[in-house]
């Protein structure tokens, strides 16, 4: 005997079940979920249901299939082979062509996978889902996207099928190149070859600087319009240090750190805030930068929380910058402070390498050059007048020894380790001081004080010495040691002032007992300066500028 039909049953009570035994086995079905897994275990002979449970499953289809419509992914559906038996709209449209029935890679047009997984739809039959990344190399207008492959399982935990979303990521993987194009910017920014950083000075190291700058900007963010300013700290006056498409004027325009009357670069210095332009015309805060400008984009450039500059750029066309375009600049600009940062370290490392060599190297040479100049002119000075060619050849060697002195302070010059010379900070710029004293280390201290003062020194051992060197050359101010070893302080004195009574001589002490009273001699005969050792640097200033009188005598002084 036939077995009897089956029915599935949706939404009736049981009583009325019962009528249909006789003929036909009823298989009740409680939920949709139910419904689902009895259609897809047997084959039913007819469905028995009311039209109010059929409204409700129609109801249901029609929610299920807008939740799926609206979801911003694309999703598949998968058989254990792989191929493709289900697709929402958005799946289908990142495949090339009809994608049903098509092993899953290549209806989306048989992407590389970025993985190591060889085959997915394989190692997803494991039960546990799989995810990689797929791009077309060879098609860059194609999505990048990620992919995620989740196995169905049945009641008894078999893989029966395949659920798989794909999210387009591109725009993530766009940002990123970006983002990977801007450090890299950065350490080429900050990166200077050693070999290369000993062969150039400040100025060509601004230069390589600039060159990798406008090359960043160019390829990197795409702007053509650019003004980058450093700020002053002192003046608190933004400098310009690259600047192309602006007009004449506004590049060489005037700019402070100030939120008014300065532009919108003055404002974002001032306040340490980015600010967008949209609409020159209207914007308070702008003044005219590039011809035909409709837009800008201005950033600060910040260092420790400190504002070093401003990044400005301009865009012919109305809101030409949008808030990616600021966060990307925004990122940009610190791998620029940190690239200004760089460079001031290098420069104040090799500046201070630089300039301890040059005072190690001062320091030796210096008094045995002196040493060479006094004693040449000493002998020069004894020369007899008919021998001419010993006075000449004496006279190169003390041409010489200056010339030695000089170079040495040429070369520091150009390494930055001497600054150039500046009234400002050296008062004493362009005077010519003569030192005679006995001690060593009082004639090196000197040279130490009176070289950062910006005077020209000069240094002998012997009153002897300092006057062949005074009746050659004319020298602001003579420090006389009081008491020199050749000769009576009192009488030093005398000689020196007779050499050249132009010259102020200033006589040197210590605080010992002056036996032969030459300083109160000299006082009466017209002494003006008295400088007590070591100096002071206001006492040397007062004498060589001629600004103050002899300070009282001391007790203990005759």
């Amino acid at each position: 005997m036939d077995s009897p039909p089956r029915l599935l049953v949706l939404g009736i009570p049981p009583p009325l079940n019962d009528r249909w035994q006789e003929f036909a086995q009823s298989v009740p079905a409680d939920d949709p979920q139910l419904l689902k897994e009895l259609l897809q275990s047997g084959q039913f002979a007819g469905v028995l249901t009311d039209y109010r449970t059929t409204l409700h499953l129609f109801h249901q289809a029609a929610q299920d299939h807008i939740v799926v419509g609206h979801i911003d992914q694309g999703l598949a559906l998968l058989d254990l082979a792989g191929n493709v038996q289900w697709a929402n709209p958005l799946f289908q449209g990142l495949c090339p062509a009809d994608p049903f029935t098509r092993p899953l890679l290549a209806a989306l047009g048989s992407p590389t996978i970025a993985s190591d997984i060889p085959d997915p739809i394989a190692a997803a039959l494991s039960g546990q889902p799989i995810a990689f990344r797929v791009s077309w190399a060879a098609i860059p207008s194609h999505p990048h996207l990620d992919v995620s492959i989740r196995p169905v399982l049945d009641s008894a935990g078999q893989c029966v099928q395949f659920v798989v979303l794909c999210r387009n990521v591109t725009a993530e993987v766009e940002q990123q190149r970006k983002l990977d194009a801007l450090h890299q910017a950065g350490r080429e920014l900050s990166g200077l070859d050693p070999i290369l950083l000993a062969e150039m000075n400040y100025p060509s190291r601004v230069e390589l600087l600039k060159q990798n700058l406008r090359r960043s900007i160019h390829d990197l963010l795409h702007y053509d319009i650019i003004e980058l300013r450093l700020l002053d700290r002192q003046t608190r006056e933004l400098q310009p240090l690259i600047e192309e498409g602006m007009t004449p004027e506004a590049a060489g325009r005037k700019l402070f750190a100030n939120p008014t009357e300065n532009g919108v670069t003055g404002y974002v210095a001032s306040t340490g805030r980015s600010y967008l332009c949209p609409d020159t015309a209207a914007d308070p805060h702008y003044l005219p930068g590039a011809t035909g400008a409709r837009s800008s984009m201005t950033v600060p450039i910040i260092y420790n929380d400190e504002v070093v500059g401003t990044l400005n750029v301009e865009s012919p066309r109305p809101a030409g910058f949008g808030p990616d375009d600021l966060q990307f600049t925004e990122l940009f600009s610190k791998e620029v402070a940190a690239a200004l940062h760089t460079l001031e370290l290098l420069t104040a490392q090799q500046t201070c390498t630089a300039a301890q060599s040059l005072e190690a190297v001062t320091r030796e040479i210096v008094l045995p050059v002196d040493e060479v100049l006094g004693a040449a002119a000493l002998l020069q000075s004894r020369v007899g007048e008919g021998d001419t060619d010993t006075a000449a050849l004496l006279q190169r060697i003390i041409k010489a020894a200056r010339a030695v002195k000089q170079n040495v302070r040429t070369v520091g010059e150009s390494l930055g380790a001497v600054t150039p010379p500046d009234a400002a900070s050296q008062p004493l710029l362009g005077k010519r001081v003569l030192v005679v004293d006995s001690d060593e280390r009082t004639r090196r201290l000197a040279h130490v004080m009176l070289h950062r003062l910006g005077a020209g020194v000069e240094t002998v051992g012997t009153a002897s010495e300092g006057l062949a060197l005074l009746a050659q050359t004319a020298y602001d101010t003579v420090l006389l040691e009081n008491a020199p070893p050749d000769m009576g302080g009192y009488e030093s004195y005398k000689r020196f002032r007779g050499t050249r009574p132009q010259t102020t001589i200033a006589l040197t002490t210590g605080f010992g007992y002056d036996s032969s009273h030459s300083i109160v001699k000299a006082r009466q005969d017209g002494l003006q300066y008295l400088l007590f050792k070591p100096f002071r640097q206001d006492q040397v200033l007062q004498s060589v500028l001629g600004k103050s009188t002899t300070p009282p005598m001391p007790s203990g002084v005759r």
